[in-house]
Parts: C-alpha cells; structure tokens; sequence
C-alpha cells in the first residue's frame, strides 16, 4: 500500500512508508528508550531493539572494531612493515588513484613520518597504465626499494608483482579476488576466496588502518610504542564514503569517530580542500561523498594522477592550499566534461532502452576519467546496474555501478576468464573493464545475461521510501540533532526522510538554471524553509512554483541551513505530489 496514497508521484515514483511492524517497534523504542517518536522510526527500520538502542546512537569503536589477525597474511604484513621501519630501509607504496588509494596511501604516509621515515608514493596514471600495479613500474620501484605496498590494488596483478625482482611486496587491499593469489609475501584482503567474507564491508583504508592496529600490538609486546591511531581516522572515515562502503557495524563507528577528528581541523590537506569548497560547517558523511571526495578524485580523473594523494599526506598548509586550489580547477573542468558525456551517454542507453538488466553505453574519446561517475548516474536514473566506455582506438575503458544485491565485480571477473575482456574487476557495487571493440556487443549480451541471472532487471522505477510522516511544526533543531545521533548515513543507511503532507507553497523563487527555494507552511503556523535542488530537470519546478493555491505533499530531508551567522531547519525537497 502506498504512503499517503502516492501512487505516482511527480518524479514517477510510488511512495512507500513504515509498515505495521515498523510501527509497532517504534513504539516499543518510545516507550522503552524515550526516544522522539521520528527517531525511533528510523532506528526500528534499521532493525534496532531498545536492548541495542544505545549501543547504535553511541557505536564505540572499541566495541565494533574487528582482531586484525582474523584476515589472512595479517600478522606477516605488519611485521614485515615493522621490520622495514626498524632496519630504516627504503619503503614504496603504490596506490590507487582514487579516494580510497589516496587515503590509504596517506595512512601509512602519516604513520611512517611520526616515526621518523619517508616513503615513495607512486600512483600509476589512470590514461597511461590504467589501474593496478604494472610490470615496469613494479619493476622500476623494486629497483630502488626494499618493501612495496600496494594499496587499493594488486589483488589480480600477477605478472606485475612477478616483475618486482629483489622487493617484497604486501598487498593491502578489498578487491574481489581471484582463484590464485599473485606472488606476494602477504595479500591481505577481506574479499580474497579463501576469506569468510565477514569483513567484506571494508574498503582499503580500513584494512590499511587494521595493518597498523596489529602493528602497534607488534610494537607494544616488543614494549615500544607507535603513533596515535585514532587521529587518522579522518582518512578512514573519508575513504569509507567516498568508496561507497555500507556505513554499518564497524564501518559506522570508523565514519563518526573520523567526522569528530575531521572537525578538529588538524590535517592541513582536509582543512585546505574544506576551505576551498567554502564548507564552514561541520563535516558531515554527505560532505565526504559530495564534497571533499570528488575534489580529491578530480586529479585522479582528469590531471595529475597523485594529487589528491599527496594532499592528503602533506604536512605543509601553503603547499595544501596550492594543491586544494588546483583539484578545485580540475574538479570543475571533470564536471564540464561529465555533463557532455552523460547527455549523450543517457540518450544511447534511453535508444537502447532502460529496462533492460543491464544499462550501458559506450562511445569515441569518452574521458576514462568520468564513465565511472556517468556509469553512476545511468545506474539511479534505470535502477539498473550500469556500464559507460569510452573508446580510444580498439580499445574500450569502461566502469560500472551496480544496485543493491547484484554483484557487478563477480560477473566482470567472469568475462575476463570467458576471454571476452582483455582484463576486469572490481568488488559488488563498482568495477571497472577494458574491452576490444569487436568484443563490445558480446561482451555486453553476455554481461547482461549473467546480471538477469542475480535478479537485475527485475526492479521498477526506485520506490521512495519514506521513515513516516511529520507536520513543519515538529522540524526542529533538536529533532534533528537526535536524527544525526542515527548516523552516520550514507550506502545502506540512507538519510532519513520524512513527507509533509498538505503543504501550501507561500513562497517559490527560482535559483540558478535548475533549483527552487521556497516557503512552505501547513496553514497553521509559522512557515518552513525549503530548497528543491535540480527541480527544473523535472516536473517539480514547474509545478510547485505555479502559483495555484494548491496543496501538496512533500518528501524529502530534514536539514539545518547555516547562512549568515545564523541557524535555520529546512527541508531538502526530493519529490512531491498533489494532496
């Protein structure tokens, strides 16, 4: 049965809300916990008792953080680190180019320089060696190096570990991985075969910060010490919404103790980057999604391939400053280029069709750069897993993103064994493939047929899901506040959202090209502010600002807008339909 009776609503979509259950538990969470009867919504969604009740508003690191040793190859890695930094030899670590390489990268950066070392960063060029460890640049570090780390990466990378004469090489990674491991000294990674898959929830960063948890109980039982752990969390917790992690269980307690460090202002590369995205709040788990993170990728994507690594490493505010200002350039040139490759890229799927269980498009000189934030934006507009290639010559780069419950990287893994890529992999939700051009079609229809084998295209337009139904009046800041205690939110702990039924609209304006900002009231007190982003990409600029007198709900987020010294709630607008 629908929420408020929105069967369709203005975006098309049918809303959905807390069932009987669901209320019935929050109930339960009201009465035993003494919680506002909207949190409690949120928490009996989630699947939280009053006996749990606590312990989730209040996730202790302490209490969620997993014995390192239960991953594979754990302890050999971090006393080989260790005896790398006690005999002062020569470290590389080689990292991806992404947030998640980046932040990994700066982990063990920050650590080796509280105990006096240096260590070679080298991050391959997306363009010129694509991802992962290659043969001669493996072959080049082990020249001059006696530890390799591979961060992010290596999971799959045989022939370019072989190359690593006369280095070890310990790979650190979350990579789904193969039948074999290549030759490493130690490969530790949750998502290896031969792995339970318990920690399979963890991006690299997280298995880097467990490295350096089971290295300082190595140092410890040697009765030395090693650096603050918990202040490089801020790193941790930025890799972890960045990649798209679900914020549960450990994931959630690394996301809000790294928000507390983050706020503390003390890493000058985050402080540059916040500064020059004019973020003058508190960080939240949407800031590390959608602020900070696509800036730190937009060297990676489009200029300097380890940019947004060495931001993240320095020590120095000026060269911080310089380096946040040249990702904020590079981060607006990505979103020029992204805009020209998604118009046409969703025109070819929309020709194709969007119903299909796998949505893709493929075209001349697209930017390797953007098809994984293009393959992104495909996949929420079909609810579909999907793939975006952008071809130079006979071969295609491509990425992908996947939906809930369709695990994109195990079938790319399967075409590349197939033969049908030249390479391929990746984890669950994203993946990444190179593809010869006489192989597309097939490689595509074969995609597609494994996809429809996991349920992909089985799914209509995304419902909205609601958490219940709220009057303006109940929108304060303290009801926000105890809704943050909720999060963080992020991948498989959305943001609560609420509907407003039967508002008027006192006010509409329209700001910039796309977004509506408005004043809406329930005829019975004081108004609410409201902001509709991108509401002129659909029917809802056009409607709500019509002027008719009419009544709508509304669904949306509940936030506070900082603006002028001054605090004030208002809604984030997501859809609406006629009351």
């Amino acid at each position: 049965m629908s929420f408020l009776g929105v069967e369709r609503s203005m975006t098309g979509r049918r809303w959905v809300g807390p069932d009987a259950g669901i209320d019935r538990a929050a109930e339960a969470l009201v009465q035993g916990c003494d919680l506002p009867h909207p949190v409690a919504l949120v928490l009996a969604r989630r699947g939280v008792g009053p006996e749990t009740a606590e312990a989730y508003l209040k996730p202790l690191l302490r209490d969620l953080l997993p014995d390192p040793r239960s991953l594979k190859d754990m302890e050999r890695a971090a006393a080989r680190f260790l005896q790398a930094v006690e005999r002062r030899e020569q470290i590389a670590i080689f990292a991806d180019y992404d947030v998640d390489g980046g932040s990994s990268a700066a982990l063990l950066i920050w650590w080796l320089r509280d105990m006096g070392l240096s260590a070679t960063l080298y991050v391959p060029d997306r363009i010129d060696e694509g991802y992962g460890p290659n043969p001669l640049a493996m072959a080049a570090l082990a020249r001059d190096h006696d530890l390799i780390l591979c961060v992010d990466c290596g999971t799959l990378s045989h022939d370019a570990l072989a190359a690593a004469e006369g280095a070890d090489v310990v790979v650190l990674d979350h990579h789904l991985g193969g039948e074999t491991l290549p030759p490493a000294l130690a490969v530790v990674n949750p998502n290896r075969q031969d792995e339970s898959g318990d920690l399979g929830h963890l991006c690299a960063a997280a298995v880097v910060f467990l490295m350096l948890v089971e290295a300082g109980r190595q140092l410890r039982e040697a009765g030395k010490t090693g650096p603050d752990l918990m202040s490089l969390l801020d790193l941790v917790a930025l890799a972890t919404v960045a990649d798209v992690a679900p914020l549960t269980g450990v994931n959630r307690a690394l996301v809000r103790q790294g928000l507390t460090v983050m706020g503390r202002r003390h890493r000058p590369g985050l402080v540059a980057l916040a500064d020059a995205a004019r973020l003058d709040t508190a960080p939240q788990a949407y800031h590390l999604g959608f602020v900070l993170g696509p800036r730190v990728n937009a060297g990676g994507r489009i200029g300097q391939a380890d940019l947004g690594a060495r931001l993240l490493s320095t020590a120095d505010p000026h060269e911080a400053s310089a380096m946040a200002a040249r990702l904020e350039e590079l981060n607006a040139e990505r979103r020029e280029i992204e805009a020209q490759v998604r118009l046409a890229a969703l025109d070819q799927a929309e020709e194709r069709g969007l119903d299909a269980p796998l949505v893709w498009a493929a075209g001349e000189g697209w930017h390797p750069g953007v098809v994984g934030i293009v393959a992104s934006r495909l996949k929420e507009t079909a609810n579909r897993p999907a793939i975006v290639i952008g071809f130079d010559g006979d071969e295609g780069k491509g990425s992908g993103r996947s939906v809930s419950g369709v695990d994109l990287g195990a079938s790319i893994q399967r075409l590349a064994q197939e033969g049908l890529l030249i390479k391929g992999g990746g984890h669950k939700m994203a993946a990444g493939l190179t593809v010869a051009r006489d192989q597309l079609e097939p490689a595509m229809a074969r995609l597609s047929e494994l996809l429809a084998k996991q349920g992909a295209g089985e799914a209509g337009p995304a419902d909205l899901r609601l958490d219940g139904a709220l009057m303006p009046g109940a929108a304060t800041p303290e009801l926000i506040t105890a809704l943050e205690d909720a999060g963080p939110f992020g991948a498989s702990s959305p943001a609560p959202r609420f509907a407003l039924p039967e508002m008027q609209i006192k006010f509409a304006k329209r700001v910039g090209e796309t977004h509506l900002k408005l004043t809406i009231s329930d005829g019975m007190g004081a108004g609410l502010d409201a902001i509709c982003f991108g509401a002129f990409e659909s029917d809802l600029g056009p409607r709500l600002s019509a002027g008719d007198g009419a009544r709508y709900h509304l669904a949306g987020r509940l936030e506070i807008n900082h603006w002028g010294g001054r605090q004030r709630v208002q809604m984030r607008v997501e859809d609406a339909a006629p009351a």
